[in-house]
């Protein structure tokens, strides 16, 4: 069990982590000045999702570029199981724009409402509220106090070899 100062840029947070051994996951307990500790398993990265203005042209080109073919293929998403993370094609118009800041890192949690939930209290504003976007797998993120998104993504699915 160790604790940590801060949590990048919140003086008054300290972080409590434990490493376990038998299930070999990190369990994280925030405390943000009178708020009482939470306890959360970020999971590790997950999701690199990348938008595109044309879905068709993309899965050829990222299946081509990186020699796999897409584990999750529906006209909504398209997934790809890049060395146990997944890189994601996103077609929605409502997204971020292709191109520089386009793309978003996605942190693997075990409920996504209760990740949301935990982040804004730390201080964190909702970008984009939970979505199921098929099969189980729900997406949300969120912005830090210093403008980043941070995205979250529970996928029951997904196990990262």
């Amino acid at each position: 069990m160790a604790w940590l100062p801060s949590v990048a840029g919140f003086a008054s947070t300290r972080l409590r982590v434990s490493d376990s051994t038998e299930t070999g996951e990190c369990q994280a307990k925030i405390c943000c000045g009178s708020l009482p500790f939470m306890k959360i398993a970020v999971l590790g990265l997950r999701t690199v999702i990348y938008h595109v203005p044309d879905l068709k042209r993309a899965k050829e080109w990222y299946s081509s570029a990186f020699g796999v073919q897409p584990y999750f293929d529906e006209p909504f998403y398209v997934g790809f199981n890049i060395g146990g993370y997944e890189l994601g094609l996103d077609p929605d118009p409502k997204g971020p724009k292709p191109g520089p800041g386009g793309s978003v890192a996605y942190w693997g949690v075990q409920n996504a409402e209760a990740a949301v939930a935990h982040f804004q209290k730390a201080g964190a504003t909702v970008r984009s509220r939970v979505q199921d976007v098929g099969e189980g797998i729900r997406v949300a993120s969120v912005t830090d106090p210093f403008g980043n998104v941070v995205g979250l993504i529970e996928n029951p699915h997904f196990v990262a070899r």
